[in-house]
């Protein structure tokens, strides 16, 4: 085993802090939001080593508050994407010739100010900039980047430290962890903050260079990232932060000749074309692109005649309607036996009737504003056909307003046909579906909940009852990357739940894992012969 590597302090899960009335983080965190509201801040690019400022400014606003300016980012263009990929590149060589241990110690630095002086503002961009409750923000963009960056430092040293178990005599083998030759594209999503901070840094912590493109709607949280990517010491030109269209990005990256890989994470059609163009161009690049990608998501909640109806609702309330159901976990869809549905929908309706929904500055809001028009009309549109649908009744929720913030509300569904289409495609929002089943059908309902969607990221199955769980577990073995028993399909958590789907939900090689680091180097095995042989000869070539 090679010296010094175990030596970096063992991670362990960020404590979530419960932000209770008159706590000292609620206070702060509630003085923090007064204060970036009441300012208006200039985002620029960050390229190489300058802070890029093209005058072309969009405005950064409150999804609860859209009329409220928080800031205006400047906007680049292709040149942008062109002068990030040389600051990658020229960067390239310093950082991955810098030690492991040096590397290690500037994330780690990250961490620890995402967790000291910058929590704070970190949940504060978050709540503002993409409308999440103050439990969902620190959970994501302080806790999970935080775990993030932490456990990931830890597989990084695992990974430098294996080593071939055998060397014959009078020779050395030995195996290197090469980062990728070339640049990584990093896209990353509006809708969680550890994500977008991850995604660029799990490359970067392996010796790559990135160029990072974030959501227009997440930038304003991405910038507080990138203040934190400085302080800690990311060398300039390592991480760089460019503000374009996706055409744009795409259309100079995938035609570069150093594209070395990208970390996607967002929708399955813009991945699947993503995939294409790479395909497409296959030829112009010096190496096959790396392609890891984590998609969309229709994720199941099955409940068994035998499950407590209080937990499933709970796990629907609550998988559901958290974040306004705008995560790729989030439960959208429900089975739930007939001789439970009673229960469980008196429960639930007790749950939504008791969400207050509102902006993120009032603590007592579980529901906020979904995060842009596109979506809140996307959204909108699915609830409106449901109205006018056969066999679909609306329970609870089916309002929604945008005058003042793209404010839906939680709305449940029950279809009778289990086919209909919002039991099929993602909408990526405050909507359940739910499939009322008969009790004594539950191996018809577990293919149902295989074969419905193309979609296979998470899945819950509620029962007491050990052979049904064991039966649902081998039978939706790929129906689901993460697999819940007796639990909400949504919070996995660094270091103890990988996250990542297959099928039409990506890659599966899992945020949070060695698995996903080692798709950011490149293995080169050594052989050393220390005495090297001078005749050709074979021994049994001698005469008797």
């Amino acid at each position: 085993m090679l010296k010094g590597f175990f030596n970096v302090p063992t991670p362990k899960n960020e404590p979530v802090k419960a932000y209770a009335p008159g706590s000292p983080e609620r206070i702060e965190l509630q003085k923090t939001l007064k204060e970036f509201r009441a300012q208006e801040v200039d985002v620029p690019m960050y390229i190489g080593s300058e802070e890029v400022r093209t005058g072309k400014k969009r405005p950064m606003s409150p999804p609860h508050d859209h009329q409220h300016i928080l800031g205006h980012f400047h906007e680049g263009d292709a040149s942008h994407v062109e002068q990030a990929i040389n600051a990658a590149l020229g960067a390239k060589e310093a950082w991955e010739s810098m030690e492991w241990e040096q590397r290690a110690a500037i994330f780690l630095k990250a961490a620890d100010l995402l967790a000291g002086p910058y929590r704070a503002k970190i949940n504060a961009a978050t709540m503002l900039g993409q409308s999440k409750n103050a439990m969902q923000a620190e959970i994501d963009a302080a806790c999970e980047f935080i775990d993030f960056l932490r456990f990931n430092v830890q597989y990084m040293t695992e990974i430098y430290a294996q080593q071939p178990p055998v060397s014959g005599d009078g020779v050395w083998n030995r195996l290197e962890q090469r980062p990728l030759e070339g640049f990584i594209f990093a896209l990353t999503p509006f809708n969680f903050t550890a994500i977008a901070g991850n995604l660029p840094t799990s490359a970067a912590m392996m010796g790559n260079t990135i160029v990072w493109k974030p959501a227009y709607t997440q930038i304003y949280s991405a910038k507080v990232l990138m203040d934190v990517f400085k302080e800690a010491g990311v060398p300039d030109g390592v991480i760089n932060l460019i503000y374009v269209d996706g055409p744009t990005a795409g259309n100079v990256i995938f035609n570069h000749a150093d594209f070395a890989g990208i970390h996607f994470t967002g929708s399955t059609g813009v991945f699947q074309h993503i995939w294409k163009t790479i395909g497409e161009n296959i030829y112009k690049y010096k190496s096959y692109p790396r392609i890891v990608g984590e998609t969309g998501g229709k994720d199941f909640v099955l409940a068994h005649k035998s499950a407590n109806p209080k937990a499933v609702a709970v796990g629907l309330s609550r998988g559901a309607f958290e974040f306004q159901g705008q995560k790729c976990s989030a439960a959208s869809r429900a089975y739930i036996p007939s001789n439970l549905w009673d229960d469980v929908k008196k429960y639930l309706l007790e749950d939504l009737a008791d969400m207050k929904m509102g902006p993120t500055e009032d603590f007592t809001n579980f529901i906020n504003a979904v995060i842009d028009e596109k979506s809140f009309d996307k959204i909108s549109k699915y609830i409106t056909d449901a109205k006018n649908a056969e066999g679909v009744e609306i329970i609870a929720g089916g309002n929604f307003d945008k005058s003042k913030g793209y404010f839906i509300e939680p709305t449940v569904l029950v279809v009778t046909d289990p086919m209909y289409t919002t039991m099929k495609e993602e909408i990526f929002g405050p909507v359940l579906t739910i499939y009322v089943y008969n009790a004594e059908h539950f191996e018809t309902a577990l293919e149902l909940v295989d074969q419905t969607s193309p979609y296979a990221l998470t899945g819950a199955i509620f029962s007491t009852d050990r052979y049904a769980i064991e039966l649902a577990t081998q039978k939706l073995r790929n129906a689901a990357g993460n697999f819940y028993i007796n639990d909400k399909p949504t919070g996995a958590v660094v270091g103890q739940q990988p996250f990542g789907g297959a099928r039409a939900s990506g890659t599966n090689d899992k945020a949070g894992s060695m698995i996903n680091l080692l798709r950011w180097v490149s293995p080169r095995t050594i052989k050393e012969t220390f005495v090297s042989p001078v005749d050709y000869k074979y021994p049994f070539l001698g005469e008797d």
